[in-house]
């Protein structure tokens, strides 16, 4: 049985920030533990790309914010019955852990932006292929220490994140669990759907389909134009799609 691909789409701007850094930050797991120089330029691309973000927005506020209000959320639960007040008390223990570790951070990448190695070689990997030697022979030094000193160097850095990591990890797998939905049938190509208070859908597409979603929306409402990807093919008029919101 082929596999259904998964897209998700947000539907605010801090969503679209949060989705953003968990994608920067898997890309830096990815290639954290390997030891070829290609995957240590992917590594310094990826961070770089992260500090830039955290450079333009509030995310350490924005996101103690959303925990608090995830807090209530929690709570509220409390007193409805049937719910399995273990498992609640579990979750707030957790939450208040990652409430603590944010408040406690300095400001996020801050660290890293102090960081005097990284600092020389941030500008020039902006510069298409200013990774060379002739570029940073400071960072091809770096790529020639043994392996044990690049990985303790590497670990380092990672470790400043790791407040943000568990914090954005926690709030969007909650979120992501309470997903609502179920399969739908896409006539023509076409779906829209009204979404109260939603902040993401995620969308499951058999790929053998040959269709791709365009998404557009808000928290109140949204919609979905599936494209194909060959100009040749034509988008089957009733498509079975898993459309969920959370």
């Amino acid at each position: 049985m082929t596999s259904l691909t998964l897209y998700e789409h947000p539907l605010n701007e801090q969503v679209r920030i949060y989705l953003r850094l968990e994608y920067l930050l898997d890309q830096l797991d990815e290639v954290s533990g390997l030891s070829a120089p290609c995957h240590h330029i992917q590594f310094f691309r990826s961070l770089f790309d992260l500090l830039e973000i955290l450079e333009q927005v509030q995310v350490k506020a924005d996101l103690a914010k959303d925990l608090d209000k995830l807090k209530k959320k929690l709570n509220a639960w409390a007193n409805v019955p049937q719910v399995d007040q273990q498992q609640l008390q579990q979750l707030l223990e957790q939450l208040a852990e990652h409430q603590r570790a944010v408040l406690q951070a300095k400001r996020f990448g801050q660290a890293l932006r102090e960081d005097r190695f990284l600092t020389s070689i941030k500008q020039r990997f902006s510069i298409p292929g200013g990774s060379c030697s002739f570029d940073l022979p400071i960072f091809h030094h770096w790529l020639h220490q043994p392996l044990a000193a690049r990985q303790n160097a590497i670990n380092g850095w990672l470790a400043t994140l790791s407040p943000l990591r568990h914090a954005l990890a926690f709030w969007l797998q909650l979120t992501r669990e309470s997903a609502q939905g179920g399969h739908v049938e896409v006539k023509q190509g076409f779906y829209q759907q009204d979404a109260d208070g939603a902040c993401l859908i995620r969308i499951q597409v058999n790929p053998d389909l040959g269709v791709y979603p365009l998404v557009s929306g808000h928290k109140n409402r949204f919609a979905i134009r599936f494209m194909p990807f060959d100009d040749d093919r034509e988008v089957a008029d009733n498509m079975p799609v898993f459309i969920s919101v959370c």
